[in-house]
């Protein structure tokens, strides 16, 4: 789903409300409006990580071209070391129920607030609360699994 956007987040959010317009007329009601929405901001996420990806490897790239440029190397490897972060907390996150991971995405990667998110997902306050305690705890659990799985 919607994974580390982190400062590119409003562009994310921006590019997906203006495909969302343009499209509008394609919504057909089978699922709810705010389930559409998310898909496209979902979608838009994975394009901003393709687009990183293809950048992280270009660093990767011109650091080999110039063993000699540190700078280079050390953007190079902490892209990869970056990349590897946000790959496991993407497997991470899709191993979590669909809830889970819609609060923790409100929450942290759309940076909303404990209202903001209250309004998007229409569940009461202290559901959003209970639920994104126990899915950060959820998540930091299969983090520390895949951490230890890969040393």
């Amino acid at each position: 789903m919607l994974l580390g956007a982190g400062s590119d987040s409003e562009d994310v959010i921006q590019e997906a409300f203006v495909k969302a317009y343009r499209k509008l007329s394609r919504y057909r009601g089978e699922s709810s409006f705010r389930s559409w929405l998310l898909a496209i901001v979902a979608n838009e996420t994975r394009n901003l990580h393709r687009s990183r990806g293809r950048r992280d490897g270009l660093v990767l790239r011109a650091a080999a071209a110039d063993p000699t440029a540190e700078i280079a190397e050390d953007g190079a490897v902490d892209a990869v070391l970056a990349g590897e972060r946000r790959a496991s907390l993407v497997q991470a996150l899709r191993q979590l129920p669909v809830r889970d991971r819609e609060v923790i995405v409100c929450r942290f990667f759309l940076d909303f607030s404990e209202e903001e998110t209250v309004a998007a997902l229409g569940w009461p306050r202290g559901t959003v609360k209970s639920r994104t305690s126990r899915a950060l705890a959820k998540l930091r659990g299969l983090l520390d699994r895949e951490e230890v799985r890969h040393g």
